[in-house]
């Protein structure tokens, strides 16, 4: 059992949340295929709480996303970091796997909370970190700025990724940086 640690400026509260490393198997005519799932751990810490090492490593990693591999040359550092919450996924050698950034209502949207920069290191892909990472992310939007709506600009090819997540279209559909891009809301439960 690993706990979540949801962090700010005036205290520390740990979210028990069991990670860890599994296996699971599916049989297909008297034949099992094992699957090794990664289980990241997570935190979520204001800008002013990344540690040097921290911000150099997740600066990188968008870069190799963002820039290198989707060919799209682009001034990642926009001034919005020091606005957000940086949510952190770690393999078990610490090593940052999956990032992204939330925000409060009305910083990047009217009226909604919102998850950005979204990204998975290409050497976890297909391990589930994405889901991982979004849950846990929608989990702290929650938790840090209460129960509304959660607005993203989704790349137009992961739209089934995220509606999967629950989130729905809203038929807002954009180019940025080159990259087709559709609005999408998760409108929470209760």
């Amino acid at each position: 059992m690993r706990q979540i640690i949801v962090s700010s400026s005036s205290q520390v509260r740990p979210v028990n949340v069991s990670l860890q490393v599994f296996f699971c198997y599916w049989c297909i005519k008297f034949r099992f295929v094992f699957y090794l799932v990664i289980m990241a751990t997570f935190k979520c810490v204001r800008f002013s709480e990344l540690n040097v090492d921290e911000l150099y490593k997740i600066l990188m990693l968008r870069a190799e996303v963002f820039v290198v591999e989707q060919n799209s040359p682009f001034q990642d550092p926009d001034g919005n970091d020091p606005l957000a919450w940086h949510c952190i996924g770690t393999d078990d050698a610490g090593q940052i796997v999956a990032y992204t950034r939330i925000f409060d209502r009305g910083i990047i949207y009217k009226d909604y909370t919102s998850i950005g920069r979204v990204v998975a290191s290409p050497l976890v892909r297909g391990q589930n970190i994405g889901k991982q990472l979004m849950k846990v992310s929608i989990d702290y939007c929650h938790k840090l700025f209460g129960n509304g709506p959660i607005k993203i600009g989704a790349q137009t090819y992961l739209l089934k990724f995220y509606s999967s997540l629950g989130f729905v279209s809203t038929g807002e559909e954009y180019l940025e940086d080159g990259i087709p891009h559709t609005k999408m809301v998760f409108h929470s439960i209760g």
